[in-house]
């Protein structure tokens, strides 16, 4: 507990999913959270759970001005900015490359990685003034780097996010300012159901049969059979934005429950098993 006392954080897209899960394990660990998002009523109602800790500005990733003033905002509010968590992302559609619609495909990229690069970019200047580093923490996915789980626009704009972390650790390691991102697996949020095609209410009302499913797969898919939460994604993002974590940069850190191991060994056995009574006869 209080891993984070004294420290300012914004977190973008936390109005839902793991942003949310994001900004309760901050403010637990005594940050001092601004959330931001662009659905005012659910930014505000998440800021009341919270409590005085939590205040919300709601933002447009994709417009530069809005989060140029974004981190204006926090640094008006509490004179000081530690920590930047880019976590605002947009899904894609699991088609087929030959559906892929070229509008839709630039506008997960406005999201997904432009997004990101106008956080770092106007979070740097603040960073740089209190002189004592920062953070800043970059919701990728396993997806970009494996050719599977999501839809094209998608996974490239996580293997594109995972580069740029990379890419400005480099640089900005020489001020204090650590660079990593986060890639979470199978974390039962929305998400998923907005990749396959509904709605965010729709998606919501069968989360409970998605976490059912995710738990089912789990065993044939991945080392430790369950699926994840935000919870579990958010325990690693306080482990980035905090002191602990000081001499680790341009790393990106898998919360997937092994699932970009491969296979676990008992469904490789069962496999084995499998060919050799197709052998047998």
């Amino acid at each position: 507990m209080n891993a984070l006392t004294g420290k300012v954080a914004v977190v973008t897209g936390a109005t839902s999913g793991i942003g949310v899960d994001v900004a309760r394990a901050f403010v637990a660990e005594g940050a001092h959270v601004v959330l931001a998002g662009r659905r005012r009523s659910e930014g505000d109602a998440v800021v009341r759970e919270l409590g005085p800790a939590a205040s919300f500005v709601r933002t447009d990733v994709t417009d530069e001005d809005d989060v140029a003033e974004l981190l204006h905002v926090a640094v008006q509010r509490h004179g000081r900015l530690d920590v930047l968590v880019n976590n605002a992302g947009a899904a894609s559609h699991l088609g087929s490359i030959e559906e892929v619609d070229a509008a839709a495909f630039r506008a997960t990229q406005e999201v997904n990685v432009m997004g990101a690069l106008y956080g770092i970019k106007h979070a740097v200047g603040h960073l740089r003034r209190l002189g004592t580093g920062g953070s800043i923490i970059n919701m990728a996915s396993i997806t970009g780097d494996r050719v599977v789980y999501a839809g094209v626009a998608y996974s490239v704009s996580k293997a594109a996010l995972i580069h740029l972390t990379k890419w400005a650790a480099a640089e900005l390691g020489a001020y204090g300012i650590r660079v990593n991102s986060i890639s979470p697996g199978f974390i039962t949020t929305t998400r998923f159901g907005k990749a396959a095609g509904v709605t965010e209410v729709q998606a919501r009302e069968r989360l409970d049969a998605l976490d059912t499913y995710a738990r089912e797969q789990a065993a044939s898919m991945q080392a430790i059979h369950r699926a994840g939460t935000g919870s579990d994604v958010a325990g690693a993002a306080v482990y980035l934005a905090g002191d602990a974590s000081s001499y680790v940069t341009g790393q990106d850190l898998a919360i997937d429950g092994g699932l970009s191991l491969g296979q676990p060994r008992d469904a490789m056995v069962r496999i084995r098993d499998t060919m050799a009574g197709i052998f047998a006869g």
